[in-house]
């Protein structure tokens, strides 16, 4: 943490929009005019395409970038396993799926050097990484920034601070992300974290599936939700660095190490749609009843992961922004239901309209677990007051709170099922919801 990384991350610039076809250079001339991998490419760079997607994937979903570097990526020594430490892939076959409903507090504070990566902890997920398949929901809690590179070629990463501000170094350039923003970064990035605050908390959904995409809006209409033009992507940066690199590679499961002779964060200039993001989540545009009902949580996507079947999404990303609540005789907070897909749930910042916050509760940095077609809803305390409410218009600005959704159940990793945060007696908050039937005769 500095004064100067502070100062570097609020002055940044950005380009918009999301999924655009990008172009960058931090040296006038250094993208090449009329064609992506010339005979010799400007300033004496190397071209280099970074595909996120096969090559012949539609158009509409192609993801890939051309890259002009002081480097070719091939310069590089062999890689070497290291361990994995606290971080774990799919298959999540350790343990069997638990239909239980499943709340944890926060992380514990880790130890006063622990970077991103090491800071890193695995809930579980579902899927065969292999097989490109699934997610992972991850934890992470640092003390320190990193001074290694690390990148994933399991699948794209969405960070989602809770504490603490991060400057991210990509190789396509620098991203600024606090408490209320999230960023993406794509599968196969190079990227380094560093913190601005004393420490850094918050959660991680790594896809492994088809790319984030914005989701459709159908009746919606042309507009709502996240709009593409509130997505940041970086201008071009790089490091010219001899000496030592240290970079991890996350490959099927596994951390690999090798040692560079120089900073793979090298690319002077880039174009293409295959590119890290950040989006401020209090831009999202939120769409609710003006008459009556409360809305299935769809209605709050942000970005979704299509699976092989329409509407069924491998992954989706939540929130529950700030909003109006006006539905006439209407029960206001989420209502009680089953649910074919299984939600991890996390906050962000204040409490969530559904659940209690404090002590025992449901608190920033911790996280609930209600895999498919486990029966959740409103606690107690939050039933009785909603139920009794006088139903004026009612701000909710005071929580954000978000959600990973996904089709396939969640498998617990041994490490969550026995962690010393997870509460006891979750089950217990819906308790002494009273019977209130009855009979008319």
């Amino acid at each position: 943490m500095s004064g100067d990384a502070r100062k570097t991350a609020e002055g940044l610039a950005y380009l918009s929009g999301f999924g655009n076809e990008h172009s960058s250079e931090a040296v006038a001339g250094a993208l090449p005019e009329g064609r992506n991998s010339p005979q010799r490419a400007p300033l004496g760079l190397y071209a280099e395409q970074l595909s996120g997607t096969a090559f012949t994937e539609p158009r509409t979903r192609n993801r890939r970038s051309w890259l002009y570097r002081i480097r070719p990526s091939a310069a590089h020594p062999a890689f070497t396993r290291s361990g994995n430490g606290t971080i774990r892939t799919a298959p999540f076959n350790q343990a069997v799926p638990d239909p239980n409903r499943l709340r944890w507090n926060p992380l514990p504070v880790p130890g006063p050097a622990t970077d991103f990566v090491e800071g890193l902890w695995t809930l579980g997920g579902n899927g065969d990484v292999t097989q490109r398949t699934g997610m992972a929901v991850h934890l992470y809690h640092a003390t320190a920034s990193m001074e290694r590179v690390f990148s994933d070629a399991d699948g794209e990463l969405l960070i989602v601070p809770e504490r603490g501000g991060l400057l991210l170094r990509t190789e396509f350039g620098l991203l600024h992300a606090e408490p209320g923003h999230v960023a993406l970064i794509p599968r196969g990035v190079r990227f380094s974290v560093e913190l601005l605050d004393e420490d850094a908390r918050g959660y991680v959904c790594e896809n492994y599936g088809a790319p984030f995409q914005l989701p459709d809006l159908g009746p919606i209409g042309a507009n709502g939700l996240a709009n593409a033009r509130d997505f940041r992507a970086p201008v071009a940066a790089y490091e010219e660095q001899d000496g030592p690199v240290e970079v991890v590679n996350k490959f099927c499961g596994n951390l690999w190490t090798a040692e560079y002779d120089h900073s793979p964060l090298d690319v002077v200039a880039w174009h293409g749609n295959h590119v890290p993001y950040v989006y401020d989540l209090r831009r999202f545009n939120v769409i609710g009843s003006i008459s009556y009902d409360h809305p299935d949580p769809s209605i709050f996507t942000v970005l979704t992961s299509p699976s092989d079947t329409p509407g069924l999404a491998g992954v989706d990303f939540v929130v529950f922004a700030p909003r109006w609540l006006v539905g006439e005789d209407t029960f206001r907070p989420p209502y009680f239901h089953r649910n074919v897909m299984s939600e991890y749930m996390g906050l962000i910042e204040g409490a969530y309209d559904a659940k209690t916050a404090g002590p025992g509760g449901f608190v920033p940095g911790g996280g609930s677990l209600h895999n498919m077609m486990s029966a959740h809803g409103p606690d107690r305390e939050t039933f009785d007051r909603a139920s009794a409410a006088e139903l004026r218009p009612q701000r909710i600005d005071d929580g954000l709170a978000f959600m990973f959704e996904t089709r396939w159940p969640v498998t617990l990793t041994p490490q969550a099922a026995r962690a010393e945060h997870l509460q006891p007696r979750y089950d217990d908050v819906w308790q002494g919801l009273e019977r209130h039937f009855r009979p008319l005769h």
